[in-house]
């Protein structure tokens, strides 16, 4: 349990607050279908959401960084991304109605994620997030992405707040890490995509929770 009072929620974006997943899938299949590829099932491409471009690219095409088309690909998906960032996307269940309530309590969240700012910002937007988060830092923010804790030391910053009064929730082991480096209470999203850390009760977050509303009641109960 956290040592003070929490003052303030912080979300990991895809997979933690909004279901990304079908547009990011969408641009890889038009990056097959250029490349003359039949498109990959949801199903299948949903676990390597959290990771972004690496991780789609990578079961999209088996290309790594450093791979000689990886950069070209990478390039092609990013703008088709950028095209259609929220066509289908959508806050997880239950989302909503926890926001309706930070905000009715007065209580400020916010958005910590690797996605950098230039995606992070019109996904937000077409929300309707933009204006209600207390803070918004995307993955270019600060100069080192998570597992490392700046981007959600600078979000407590700017909210004006000890890193331990804020409340952290991701999806991916890389989230769970950062929180801790930041001394940050933290809790482990199992209804997102949790990428290849392993088993998620392993990842050592105060509270591995299904479903949006346990945020609340770990609140509650905090």
């Amino acid at each position: 349990m956290p040592e003070q009072r929490v003052r303030a929620v912080l979300f990991d974006l895809d997979g933690t607050l909004a279901d990304t997943a079908p547009d990011l899938a969408r641009a890889l299949n038009r990056v097959r279908a250029a490349n003359l590829l039949s498109p990959m099932p949801l199903e299948t491409t949903r676990p390597y959401t959290s990771s972004g471009a690496r991780g789609l690219l990578k079961i999209g095409f088996d290309l790594n960084p450093g791979d000689e088309r990886y950069e070209a690909f990478k390039l092609q998906f990013l703008e088709f991304y950028a095209a259609e960032i929220c066509i289908d996307t959508c806050l997880f269940d239950g989302m909503a109605d926890l926001l309706d309530c930070f905000d009715k309590d007065r209580l400020p969240w916010g958005v910590v994620t690797n996605k950098a700012e230039r995606f992070t910002l019109p996904l937000l937007q077409g929300l309707r997030l933009d204006e209600r988060a207390a803070c918004i830092v995307g993955g270019d923010t600060t100069t080192r992405l998570k597992p490392h804790p700046d981007s959600l030391l600078h979000a407590a910053a700017a909210l004006q707040l000890p890193p331990s009064a804020c409340l952290y929730v991701g999806d991916d082991l890389r989230d769970i890490q950062a929180a801790r480096a930041a001394g940050m209470p933290v809790l482990a999203a199992k209804y997102g995509y949790l990428g290849d850390g392993g088993p998620i009760e392993t990842w050592q977050a105060d509270a591995v929770i299904e479903h949006p509303s346990e945020i609340l009641e770990f609140l509650q109960a905090a």
